[in-house]
């Protein structure tokens, strides 16, 4: 699929008919006459043709436009290429898009064949400066390309066993987490220089905690045929002194150091008796990733490179 913004909306326009690859096209804010736009140059247009370059201001944001690219905007027929693209267009654009006017969007619209469909922006601004605007059309263009596009396969060549954590190159911390078919993000939070994409390390701990002692409890009240209603559980994690923790015995609060403590409160649905609430907080203690944190685990790193290997 090819999606393009502003001029980059009408370049795949022209071009996408001519890649045999593209199966869908989406555009956002596109004009349906890329000469038209080149009004928006101003003085800087004059510049350009004269001094082969100009530095071109638009909407808010500067690029360096050359002679050629204005030669080949001048030549293009756009409407001409939208009528000929035989694929599937959607068309997103803002009534109020003070850069590009609506009536481009009607253009195309008409200009094409269908499949085709329309999305307005609403109150957006040309450049989706509000996160909210740029997430919703992020939304519809991902929703609306599952038709036309083969469903996502897992990341990787080969099916893995394990759990791959790989950085994206986005922002200070994000990685991108594969665990058999399912991926996500883990981030920081933007305090700390994230992008907050995703939970941090210490959420998936609270995570894996909290998804086993639900896990862990459904399956005992199926085995004794208890009436449960929806298991909820909270977890919050936090370093607090060893001297402060009711949970630890007399020689781990003597210590003195900063352990890692893990609060969880668990909800069920509907009336639970005082026998059967403690029953509960027995077999939560029973959940396997209780007990592997609890316990003192083993780590052993095996480190990569295409030279050599290094254990430790």
């Amino acid at each position: 699929m090819v999606i393009g913004h502003s001029l980059g909306g009408a370049a795949v326009l022209a071009v996408a008919k001519d890649i045999p690859e593209v199966r869908a096209v989406a555009t956002i804010g596109a004009p349906a006459d890329v000469g038209h736009v080149l009004k928006n140059f101003g003085t800087s247009l004059e510049q350009i043709e004269r001094s082969g370059a100009a530095e071109v201001d638009l909407a808010g944001r500067k690029f360096l436009v050359k002679r050629q690219f204005v030669e080949d905007a001048r030549a293009q027929r756009l409407k001409d290429a939208v009528a000929r693209l035989k694929k599937p267009l959607l068309i997103l654009h803002a009534p109020l898009d003070q850069t590009v006017g609506i009536e481009n969007a009607t253009e195309i619209f008409l200009a094409a064949r269908h499949p085709k469909s329309f999305v307005s922006l609403d109150k957006a601004d040309h450049l989706l400066t509000n996160s909210e605007d740029a997430a919703f059309a992020g939304r519809i263009i991902s929703g609306w390309l599952t038709r036309y596009l083969a469903a996502d396969a897992p990341q990787g060549t080969a099916p893995i066993e394990h759990v791959r954590v790989t950085e994206t190159g986005e922002g200070k911390f994000q990685n991108a987490v594969q665990a058999g078919s399912h991926r996500l993000f883990a981030d920081e939070p933007e305090s700390v220089g994230g992008l907050d994409s995703g939970p941090s390390p210490y959420d998936f701990l609270s995570i894996a905690l909290g998804a086993c002692t639900s896990m862990t409890l459904r399956l005992y009240a199926d085995h004794k045929k208890l009436t449960f209603g929806r298991i909820g559980v909270d977890v919050s994690h936090a370093k607090i002194h060893a001297s402060d923790c009711e949970e630890c015995t007399e020689s781990e609060r003597s210590g003195g150091a900063r352990i890692d403590h893990f609060e969880r409160v668990i909800s069920v649905d509907g009336e639970v008796s005082e026998e059967l609430r403690d029953k509960i907080a027995e077999i939560a203690g029973k959940c396997p990733v209780h007990r592997t944190l609890e316990a003192v685990a083993k780590i052993k790193t095996v480190v990569k490179s295409e030279s050599r290997m290094t254990e430790r």
